[in-house]
């Protein structure tokens, strides 16, 4: 484009840097991007096909799924403080044989999305392809990535401290006189997974000094979903846990499933402790004990950082932890003498 002294000129930046935003390459401030689209537009050129005015104000959500209530309750949390700055939410959702994370991604970006909310996405399965995340940021669209931290993806991302949500599990069941604890996890490729892991293995450690080793060996890693947590419950029966801690609430109503099948009785024989605190949870029977994860905290400040990266202050790589909290209901109690 001979007029590129001309747009660099009009921008207030260099040749090098209206090249970079012409060729949809990474390492160009949202400010700066737009001077260059401004100047293009002020000086009579067309814009490239990818570069097209953004629709205003659209923000793209992207979840995993919508049957376990963690995921709509992240989506309501976003939606609003969203809808509160000005902004519409575009809900975006998996499904097996569906849209992939990429399709959806790719359909939010054609229609001009501003920026992207990824919930408990490919970004937290540490087999999967971070480049797919440096080509979105050099298509000149602004994320953040909540639960699953990833050192390769520069973004800010939000999760609860899930070494902290084991402490607090362990050490109320320890408090119970619990000794044989069981954790059920999502498979172990996953962030989350890996940081529950830690956090189990170190709180078995100091609270019960069991060594890691034994404590390994009551670890059960199956599917995010009740019949998951199901499966995995059964295995850590057959090996003697009085309780179980699962990685989220849907496992947790598997667990007890799966202890009723034996004709066990829950609490008084099995203790169950889920992840989440998700809609409805303090309804179930019993009403189950539970980590909250800070679904409201966590969404806000994600749509905080979102909306500073596409005010043109991009926000640091970094992960905003959030504490967890204990909630003690009726599917806990004492060991059984």
């Amino acid at each position: 484009m001979t007029g590129l002294a001309d747009i660099a000129t009009q921008a207030g930046v260099s040749a090098a840097t209206v090249s970079r935003v012409l060729n949809g390459k990474p390492g160009v401030a949202a400010a700066t991007r737009q001077s260059v689209l401004a100047a293009l537009d002020v000086l009579g050129y067309e814009r490239p096909v990818r570069l097209r005015q953004r629709s205003a104000g659209l923000i793209g959500l992207i979840i995993p799924e919508l049957e376990n209530p963690i995921f709509p309750a992240f989506a309501q949390v976003i939606g609003e403080a969203l809808t509160r700055q000005g902004y519409t939410p575009v809900l975006a959702t998996q499904s097996p044989g569906g849209s992939t994370e990429d399709e959806l991604t790719e359909m939010l970006v054609d229609h001009g999305v501003d920026g992207i909310i990824f919930v408990s996405g490919l970004h937290a399965d540490t087999s999967a392809d971070m480049g797919r995340y440096e080509r979105l940021r050099g298509q000149g669209v602004p994320f953040v990535l909540i639960n699953g931290f990833s050192e390769q993806v520069k973004a800010p991302f939000v999760s609860p401290d899930d070494r902290a949500a084991m402490k607090l599990a362990l050490t109320h069941l320890a408090s119970l006189g619990h000794r044989r604890i069981g954790l059920a996890l999502g498979p172990v490729r996953f962030v989350p997974v890996q940081r529950k892991t830690e956090g189990f293995l170190t709180s078995m450690r100091e609270l019960l000094s069991v060594p890691e080793g034994e404590a390994r060996e009551l670890i059960q890693h199956s599917l995010y979903s009740l019949e998951g947590g199901q499966a995995a419950a059964s295995a850590l029966l057959d090996r003697g846990c009085t309780a179980i801690v699962c990685a989220s609430d849907m496992m947790a109503l598997g667990a007890i499933r799966a202890a009723r099948q034996r004709g066990l009785s829950v609490p008084e024989e099995v203790s169950v402790v889920g992840f989440d605190d998700s809609p409805l949870i303090a309804f179930t029977d019993p009403p189950l004990t539970t980590i909250r994860q800070p679904v409201t905290s966590m969404g806000q400040a994600a749509v905080r950082a979102l909306l500073e990266e596409i005010g043109g202050t991009p926000a640091p790589h970094s992960e905003f932890v959030f504490l967890p909290e204990l909630v003690v209901r009726g599917s806990t109690t004492a060991v059984r003498a």
